[in-house]
């Protein structure tokens, strides 16, 4: 299996035991509010999110700060977690350049680190650091509005891409809750009146520069790991969006548009009737004839971080360069998230961003930065969603297949985190309630990894499955 590109959630053929599945459950209801016994998920985010997101909606509250009342909780034994882990590390597939942090969350004082300072490529870890600048930037309930207006001449319709990698043609796209741009068209029409649509113009000016990130394998859209990032496209760019992953293996059938713009521009102009189409800018001043929105950013988070979603990652690290007065191009997004970075307290001289999404081996990150920023969101209300769209071990998302190995099933249930793959590295950043009550934050980034990618995760998984076996408290 060729595995250079990021795909965190691989068919896996293995012998697992399923009868822990009703344990699981109850545990994933609690940690569905956080992490066991620390209410981290506010009531409001377990309603439906909508098809059709009224643009009137009232906004999600803002979130409190989680985990105040645990600050006095007593740090793990460091010397206790090293004695577990060093020689899962020492002895593993992972290879002799890993590094490690762990911290307790409680008062974030650090547990254990392995150089956790040093930079490496983090692969779809560097997701978690996007998300974090998301929330920071946009906050949970922000919708990305996309909209229509009318051209300089009679039954002109310009389609502005506002960035929403999620659109979906009608009531079955990709992703739940997306923005429909059948509602667009019937908007306009009625907008129009008698005026009949006879061209549509796509405005897809918002994102600039190259539509591949630095380093990214040319043929990427085509593997389906990834589309080529414009501010319009439908269902992530993908050419058959209704094959959905479990029924193609992984992501590999996900081929994308050459020019996601341009084909939901003709899927758009099929909606309106009309045939002829052009790329262009909206006037000054045009009158609006429609607009949908997107679902609430911590939707499409879930899909970022749960799904290790390359392309809506690469979208919304535009979105940040948008709202920081940076150029919306792949160099812009990453000022842009540096510079969060930043402002969050970040240590300096250890991330060197190159993309949104971690498909770049340019993207340099120290685990510390990681541990860093899931320790920020204990205490800052603004990254308190940071913890909740992370998926749950053996149940959800890109985690849905990990820790089911009999080494590893401690982590079943309890551990919620981010996993990373690409050629030779391999990484995972999260945070767990050890079996002690501690509630401990990790991120192991392993590179020059001598192994293929099963055997290195399932050594990921063990160690982290250590930590959350231990009597830390």
């Amino acid at each position: 299996m060729d595995n250079s590109a990021p795909v965190d959630n691989p068919p896996r053929r293995r012998k697992r035991r399923r009868g822990w599945l009703i344990g699981v459950l109850a545990l994933v209801v609690l940690l569905g509010a956080g992490m066991v016994g620390v209410a981290l998920l506010k009531p409001d985010l377990l309603r439906p999110v909508s098809a059709t997101p009224s643009p009137s909606a009232v906004p999600e509250k803002t979130p409190a700060p989680v985990l105040v009342a645990a600050t006095d909780g007593t740090a793990a034994s460091m010397l206790s977690l090293q004695a577990l882990i060093e020689p899962l590390i020492a002895n593993s597939v992972l290879g002799r350049s890993v590094r490690v942090s762990v911290v307790d969350l409680r008062t974030g004082n650090p547990i254990y680190q392995r150089d956790a300072s040093n930079m490496v490529v983090p692969a779809s870890n560097a997701k978690v650091v996007t998300a974090a600048a998301v929330l920071a930037t946009l906050g949970p309930a922000h919708r990305i509005t996309t909209r229509a207006v009318a051209g300089a001449n009679p039954g002109e319709v310009v389609l502005i891409g506002a960035g929403d990698a999620t659109l979906a043609v009608g009531d079955k796209g990709f992703y739940a809750g997306a923005a429909r741009l059948d509602d667009l068209a019937e908007q306009v029409k009625k907008a129009l009146g008698a005026t009949v649509p006879t061209k549509l113009i796509v405005d897809g000016s918002l994102f600039q520069g190259g539509v591949l990130g630095p380093e990214w394998d040319p043929d990427a859209p085509d593997e389906g790991y990834v589309a080529p990032i414009t501010a319009l496209m439908t269902d992530g760019g993908r050419v058959d969006h209704t094959k959905q992953k479990q029924q193609c293996g992984g992501l590999r059938c996900h081929d994308r548009h050459d020019d996601p713009e341009m084909a939901a521009a003709q899927a758009f102009a099929g909606l309106l009737g009309v045939t002829e189409i052009a790329k262009g800018a909206a006037p000054a001043g045009a009158t609006e004839l429609g607009a949908v929105k997107s679902a609430p950013m911590i939707r499409l988070l879930e899909s970022v971080l749960g799904d290790s979603d390359n392309t809506v990652a690469e979208s919304l690290a535009r979105q940040v360069a948008v709202a920081k007065n940076k150029p919306a191009t792949f160099e812009g997004a990453a000022e842009a998230i540096e510079a969060v970075l930043t402002e969050l307290g970040m240590p300096g001289g250890q991330f060197d961003m190159a993309d949104g999404s971690g498909y770049s081996r340019r993207n340099q990150l120290s685990p510390a930065v990681l541990t860093g920023l899931l320790t920020k969101a204990v205490s800052d209300a603004r990254l308190a969603d940071l913890f909740n769209v992370l998926p749950v071990a053996g149940w959800s998302g890109s985690m849905g297949q990990r820790f089911g190995e009999s080494d590893a099933t401690a982590g079943l249930g309890v551990v919620r985190a981010k996993s990373g793959t690409l050629s030779k590295v391999n990484s995972i950043t999260g945070v767990v309630q050890t079996a002690g009550g501690g509630l401990i934050g990790f991120s192991i980034l392993a590179e020059n990894v001598p192994t293929w990618q099963e055997p290195a995760q399932d050594a990921l998984d063990r160690i982290v499955a250590k930590i959350a076996s231990c009597g830390c408290s």
